[in-house]
């Protein structure tokens, strides 16, 4: 088909499952294909163009200007179900499209999430997928009566360093929103005051989990364990680099050592 030739040329590695993507959303229109395909080979994330991303088991609507969520975060989104009780409190910080609360509502519907955001565009997103969104920075608009009593706060936040910006894909940074992306200098400047921050919210025994890369765990650990986390612990992708750290919220006079 010509349209995956153009898109092959155009460097989609994917380009015949990319096309029956773009097909469905043209439902026929075969100019309006080659204006989505046109769109495609500039570079523009396929999901602004569909208008849909798949992750884990949930069709997430993405509208254009929005973070597009990635199948990298899929595991960090079950394992915040995993964590999540039946019946418990989710924050999940920097929503984004709301990919992740919509996993933690699909597996635990008896469950009260909310998501926090600070992009307007991404909000209505967001509330577009059926998530409760609070509009503010971190916790700020988060419920007062939910302090020392969330169960989980799970969060994708922006953690690449400033520096490295320019060496993603350059589809990445040319479209995605920089704001979802730029960590600052060491990737951790959001991530830090997320972790300070909180503690004041999870109930003792409450969990933290929240995407980061590359060497973050090792900076990140100290800086969980002074804010009254303990029991830290760091997944792996399939190529075994970190990809999230976990910890534990504990109560002020325990050690936060686990049991051997």
């Amino acid at each position: 088909m010509a349209a995956a030739r153009c898109l092959a040329a155009a460097g989609c590695v994917a380009a015949d499952e990319e096309v029956e993507l773009l097909a469905a959303a043209a439902n026929g229109d075969e100019e309006l294909l080659l204006q989505l395909v046109e769109r495609r080979t500039t570079g523009e994330p396929l999901a602004w163009i569909t208008g849909v991303a798949q992750f884990c088991d949930c069709s997430v609507a993405v509208t254009p200007g929005v973070f597009v969520p990635r199948w990298q975060s899929e595991r960090l989104a079950e394992r915040a179900a995993q964590l999540l009780p039946p019946q418990g409190r989710a924050i999940d910080l920097g929503t984004g499209s709301g990919a992740i609360a919509m996993v933690l509502m699909a597996r635990r519907p008896g469950a009260s999430v909310v998501g926090v955001e600070s992009d307007p565009r991404a909000a209505e997103c967001a509330r577009k997928n059926g998530v409760t969104v609070l509009q503010g920075d971190l916790f700020e608009a988060a419920p007062r009566t939910w302090k020392g009593s969330v169960d989980l706060v799970v969060g994708v936040l922006p953690y690449v360093p400033t520096g490295e910006i320019p060496y993603l894909p350059r589809d990445v940074p040319a479209f995605e929103p920089l704001s979802a992306l730029d960590g600052g200098s060491d990737g951790l400047g959001l991530i830090r005051r997320a972790v300070n921050e909180s503690r004041e919210w999870l109930r003792d025994g409450g969990h933290i989990l929240l995407e980061t890369g590359g060497d973050q765990p090792r900076a990140l650990t100290p800086v969980l364990e002074r804010a009254g986390f303990g029991a830290v612990r760091v997944a792996l992708d399939e190529d075994g680099d970190p990809r999230s750290v976990e910890a534990v919220a504990i109560s002020r006079g325990s050690t936060g050592r686990e049991d051997p």
